[in-house]
């Protein structure tokens, strides 16, 4: 905070709204009935806006209410699991918030398909790291403020950790670090 204003973390992290003065800091969830984004159907769909723990809480909740439970190896009278593990979920919609490029004014998008679920966040994977890198833990930490308190605030660590167990609790995901789009994209498979 400097002369009594919120920087973008202090508004991220604390304010009631900070999408009021932030817009283009929220995230833009659809899901879809194929393998396409439509442009005039959409299963379901939802702006989510707020503090940044809530927005992490929204995020999941529509990513999970728009996946299938599946029964597994477990019995039909048994209560199903989640076709993509929560873990994985948790740790990639964390990435999107925490290490996006709040210097580009776009939104993060989550679109749900029969086939995948797509996180897009925008920025670029930072300074020299590739997606092998993140794949073998390596991390850059893009926003040090925000980071700090995430650690608090969420299921998140800092610690380089979070790509290698997402992979480990559901290996069906690519990763797609667009420089010239200035976006990165995980790919999480429905199997």
């Amino acid at each position: 905070m400097r002369d009594g204003v919120f920087n973008v973390a202090g508004a991220l992290l604390f304010k009631h709204e900070p999408e009021r003065r932030l817009p283009a800091f929220v995230v833009k969830c659809a899901s879809f009935p194929g393998t396409d984004i439509h442009t005039s159907q959409y299963a379901d769909s939802e702006d989510i806006a707020g503090a940044l723990r809530q927005v992490f809480k929204d995020t999941l909740a529509f990513v999970s209410r728009n996946l299938l439970r599946l029964q597994k190896d477990k019995s039909v009278n048994s209560v199903g699991e989640m076709e993509i593990p929560k873990v994985t979920l948790e740790e990639l919609i964390v990435n999107a918030l925490v290490h996006r490029d709040y210097f580009v004014s776009a939104p993060v998008r989550v679109f749900v398909f029969s086939d995948r679920v797509e996180i897009v966040s925008p920025g670029h994977l930072p300074n020299n790291l590739t997606v092998e890198h993140i794949k073998n833990g390596n991390s850059n930490i893009r926003n040090p403020i925000l980071a700090s308190f995430a650690a608090k605030m969420l299921p998140y660590r800092g610690l380089g950790t979070g790509i290698r167990r997402a992979l480990k609790e559901h290996p069906h995901i690519d990763f797609v670090d667009y420089r010239d789009g200035n976006l990165f994209k995980a790919i999480i498979y429905r199997v």
